[in-house]
């Protein structure tokens, strides 16, 4: 009697009244309104009782149940449990010469009719002959589910009176607690990798933004604070969040703000994570009322919601349903095609039957038509298209938990030899007790291969097949597996989708977007939004020499030095080496000027030799002007090592020959118009001064100059020389081969050197610019320095706003500019009389300008202005 009271208390529990709700879809929601016996969709908490029997029954024994009046949910269990049944019970290895029978209990599983009230929850009892009641189970085990909240509530009692418990609705933490539940065994598997899980689902069809559903409760807190984790891991960013309140009363309050937030996001893909019987189940039914286009991304628990109405292309995108994997079963199909369903009562109308499975406007139409079908046929069409062939989680659990307890069953029988039945009675607390250490211990594989472990601290973590649905005429959904997920494998491994065998409701293959920015196509970057999620950006161009190679990049990658980007900045090229070669138009121009010029040098130096006794050649002393046409010649040559491939030799070269022959055009015109300015100016020359300017001592002041400037370049070469160097920035997809000065300072040193003789050879030419004689180069002079100084202060500017192989060009331009100015103002003139007008450069030309210069020296103005220079 203690056993009767007890289930007397279940039952009491389990009948305390659901929770109504009232929605303004009232039409949609019918049923959830006016079925009483709650024999809908809504998912329904059944148990079953385990026990033991000493004989045989009939085949087709427990088939009874099938015709009594249970909710159409609770008949998917009740199918799951009777071939678990019948397959333990037909296996000779597995409890012999006992059968393992069961009955049911709960709110929704209790018989109402007399045709079945021996199958009620005290069955077990008004059953069986007393006289064997000695080889019955004393001990028998409970099974709940699917909710974890009935499953609490019994295994509180269940604790006081050491009942085995097992649950087979999905893992729930709270069942865990070993202090509160210690005889309670979870079939399923943990969840731990289902926020991955999810997350790489995401990550495969590129969708970043998405939509979360959860209840207010820890189960739903914990599941999104792990899911974050893993999207912020993997840069996807939640859209909007709603926490569903478990009262119902504050759910109708927020339900619109719920329904304006989905509706009006951007998000097309929403993960829903909860209990059902639930307002989050009133809610999901409620949106898919009111068209919501979304892609669903759910549990198994949600199966039944997104399988049995009519969906129509346009409310629903997809959805995608994440299963605990585990082998096909596959004699469970054949196990339902031969269940007979014709003494099936009509406890359910085909009203109710209409309603449940197809579309709430459609639903009086089909109404009439089923009207006109058999029972039979109906029942018949229900369960080929609305049960599963295959085991849900659910189900699977069931028959997990039935071999379970056959084998417990089996391990206590053996260990109870020889025990008398009044005993056991007696020690019932004591056979529980024994029951629990076998329960624990149990690991066995179930014969479809999976391996089943009852031990809870060695609770496996799940692996998922990923379902989805594929659309057909007349309503019809059938359910696919397009996919796994197994966290046992590497990281891009896990995921495993079949895009083949995905059906989108968009009508092709084209997988549907879910983002709130369009991916940045390559040679852009992201430049994030202030104030919104890191999925929200713009697409910014690259920099200069930076590439983005793919799609959504964060930032632009810089080119190697000796590569470049592109125009559209999705690559680096590589740099084309270059240097102010011969090839080149600009080099070729400019070494074409430099041998053009060094021509004209040589030509007017033949022609000084040849016309070296006249008196224009030998004015203003030849010998300099010898020197000054060689230093010249070899100032233009000069340029040419400029042009070409660099090298160490041509890099010390080019500075030193430079700077060294310039030196000395500069010093010799120095000591020329020195030497004008000596001449005119002596009024009463001393033996000293006139042995100066007759002896050339002024011709000195070409090597004292010229060893001062190879001081300053042997300091240059001691501390740093000139060397072959690489310029990569300066010219866009170029690499820049050039001769790099080495120590800058001693470089403008030189040149500062060369330009403060330039600089005293202006002075003194200016001073004696306008002295009198009949071939004074003075003025010429002057001219010379002046452009001189002026083409090297324009190169100092302009060197140093250019770079690369246009600096060079720039410094060959001042070398030949330079010399140019040079060879032009004091020699072209000159070569103009020799050539042109030889009547000027004759000696009777000369003696009658000699002639005039002598009157105007006895006038008194001048005197020795006529004295000769050569």
């Amino acid at each position: 009697m203690a056993k009767v009271c007890i289930f007397i208390i279940f039952l009491l529990l389990l009948k305390l009244p659901l929770i109504k709700c009232s929605l303004t879809e009232s039409r949609c929601f019918w049923r959830l309104e006016h079925n009483e016996d709650n024999n809908g969709d809504m998912q329904s908490d059944c148990g079953f009782v385990f026990f033991t029997i000493p004989w045989q029954l009939e085949d087709g024994y427990f088939r009874v149940l099938l015709d009594s009046n249970l909710p159409i949910k609770i008949y998917e269990f009740v199918l799951a449990m009777l071939f678990a049944i019948e397959e333990i019970n037909r296996n000779p290895d597995l409890l012999p010469n006992v059968t393992l029978s069961f009955t049911l209990f709960g709110a929704h599983c209790d018989s109402t009719t007399t045709e079945v009230n021996s199958l009620n929850l005290f069955s077990k009892y008004e059953l069986i002959n007393p006289n064997y009641i000695c080889a019955m189970s004393s001990c028998d085990v409970i099974l709940t589910g699917p909710s974890w909240t009935a499953s609490t509530k019994i295994g509180t009692l269940l604790w006081l009176f050491n009942y085995p418990q097992i649950t087979y609705g999905p893992f729930h933490p709270i069942l865990s607690d070993y202090d509160r539940f210690p005889h309670l065994y979870q079939m399923a598997p943990r969840d731990t990798y289902l926020p991955l899980a999810m997350v790489s689902l995401l990550l495969h069809f590129k969708w970043t933004w998405v939509g979360l559903v959860i209840t207010d409760d820890d189960q739903g807190v914990q599941f999104f604070s792990n899911l974050r984790q893993e999207m912020h891991r993997n840069e996807i960013c939640l859209a909007f969040v709603n926490v569903i309140p478990v009262n119902m009363q504050v759910y109708i309050m927020r339900a619109e703000t719920y329904y304006n937030q989905i509706v009006t996001s951007s998000a097309k893909v929403v993960i829903i994570y909860g209990e059902k019987n639930s307002t989050l189940e009133v809610s999901f039914r409620r949106w898919e009322c009111l068209g919501t286009q979304r892609i669903w991304v759910t549990t198994s628990k949600w199966n039944t919601l997104t399988r049995k109405r009519d969906f129509n292309l346009d409310l629903c995108l997809n959805t995608f349903i994440f299963s605990h994997h585990h082998h096909e079963i596959s004699s469970f199909k054949n196990f339902i095609q031969t269940v007979n369903f014709s003494t099936y009562p009509n406890g359910i109308t085909l009203k109710q039957l209409s309603w449940m499975y197809f579309n709430c406007s459609t639903s009086i139409s089909y109404c009439k038509t089923m009207n006109n079908c058999s029972s039979d046929t109906i029942l018949e069409w229900l369960l080929q298209h609305s049960f599963d062939m295959s085991m849900n989680d659910d189900c699977y659990n069931i028959y997990n938990a039935a071999y379970a307890v056959a084998h417990a069953f089996h391990e206590k029988l053996i260990q109870q030899v020889d025990i008398r039945g009044m005993e056991k009675q007696t020690h019932l607390m004591h056979e529980c007790s024994q029951l629990h250490a076998i329960m624990k211990s149990i690991q066995f594989t179930n014969p479809i291969g999976d391996p089943v472990n009852m031990n809870q601290r060695e609770k496996i973590d799940a692996m998922y097949d990923i379902l989805n649905f594929w659309n057909f005429p007349q309503s019809l959904r059938i359910k696919v597996k397009i996919g796994e997920f197994s966290p046992y494998f590497t990281h891009d491994q896990q995921l495993y989708i079949s895009k083949e065998m995905i059906e989108w409701a968009t009508g092709n293959r084209q997988i549907p977007i879910s983002v709130c920015s369009m991916t940045c196509s390559p040679g852009f970057r992201k430049s994030h939004q202030e104030g919104r999620a890191a999925c929200c950006f713009d697409c910014s161009p690259c920099p200069v020499n930076e590439i983005s190679n793919a799609t959504g990049m964060d930032q632009c990658v810089k080119c190697p030095d000796e590569q470049y980007a592109n125009k559209e900045h999705n690559c680096c090229l590589p740099k084309a080496v270059t240097f102010l070669a011969y090839e080149d138009s600009l080099g070729m121009s400019l070494a074409c000027m430099a041998l053009g010029f060094s021509a004209l040098t040589t030509l007017v130096l033949g022609i000084f030799l040849k016309h070296q006794d006249t008196p224009i050649v030998k004015a203003n002393n030849r010998t300099l002007s010898y020197i000054l046409l060689i230093s010249l010649l070899f100032c233009f040559l000069c340029s040419l090592l400029f042009i070409g491939h660099p090298n160490l030799v041509t890099c010390i070269l080019q500075q030193t020959t430079f700077v060294v022959l310039f030196t000395m055009a500069v010093s010799t015109v120095l000591a020329k118009t020195i030497t004008v300015l000596l001449a005119f100016k002596i009024t009463a020359p001393g033996k000293r001064m006139r042995w100066m300017l007759v002896s050339g001592t002024l011709n000195f002041i070409i090597p004292i100059c010229t060893l001062i400037q190879l001081f300053f370049c042997g300091i240059w070469l001691g501390t740093s020389p000139p060397f072959v160097d690489t310029d990569a920035y300066s010219e866009h997809g170029h690499i820049i081969i050039m001769c790099n000065k080495g120590s800058v300072t001693v470089f403008y040193c030189v040149l500062g050197y060369i330009t403060s003789l330039a600089l005293v050879s202006f002075t003194v030419a200016f001073l004696a610019r306008k002295l009198p004689d009949t071939f004074n180069e003075a003025k010429f002079l002057t001219f010379s320095m002046l452009v001189f100084c002026s083409v090297w202060v324009t190169f100092l500017l302009v060197y140093q706003s250019t770079r690369g192989k246009f600096m060079v060009a720039v410094e060959v331009f001042s070398i030949l500019a330079s010399s140019a100015g040079l060879l032009g103002c004091i020699f072209v003139p000159k070569c103009y009389i020799i050539l042109f007008r030889p009547s000027i450069n004759s000696l009777q030309m000369f003696k009658n300008k000699n002639h005039s210069s002598k009157q105007y020296s006895r006038s008194g103005t001048k005197k020795n202005n006529g004295r000769k220079l050569w």
